[in-house]
């Protein structure tokens, strides 16, 4: 897997609203605004689902993600991409269940979509666009 440097974590990090983007198994692209999303540690993504629909049946049929990075607060902007397992019960899942509960005792916390990292891409523009990072 591929771990995140230290800017990387810190615009990571700045985020409120992560756009997170699945495609169908045949492909159709869907992108939705997260922001229950944390970086569980430098290769590791965790991703809460609350009330996905679309996002979650994708996952189930292809496991790919992808994580766009960008912002005012931000320098640059990067894509974070890599491949999903989904938990309903286990330690990790009740860990990001009681996180969320003390956070928004409101919210479902249905299930935990733990991403890890397989690739990061350049995104702003120039002669560089769209080239591997990591």
């Amino acid at each position: 897997m591929v771990k995140l440097n230290a800017d990387m974590k810190e615009a990571f990090s700045k985020m409120k609203v992560y756009p997170v983007a699945t495609a169908s198994k045949d492909g159709t692209p869907n992108v939705v605004p997260l922001a229950m999303v944390e970086l569980h540690d430098d290769e590791t993504i965790w991703i809460t689902d609350n009330f996905m629909n679309k996002s979650l049946s994708n996952l189930r049929t292809n496991p790919k993600v992808a994580i766009y990075i960008w912002g005012p607060e931000i320098k640059g902007c990067f894509q974070i991409k890599g491949v999903t397992a989904i938990k309903n019960s286990g330690a990790e899942y009740e860990e990001m269940k009681a996180s969320v509960n003390r956070k928004r005792p409101e919210l479902p916390a249905r299930s935990l979509i733990i991403m890890k990292i397989t690739e990061v891409f350049e995104c702003k523009p120039g002669p560089t666009a769209g080239s591997k990072l990591l």
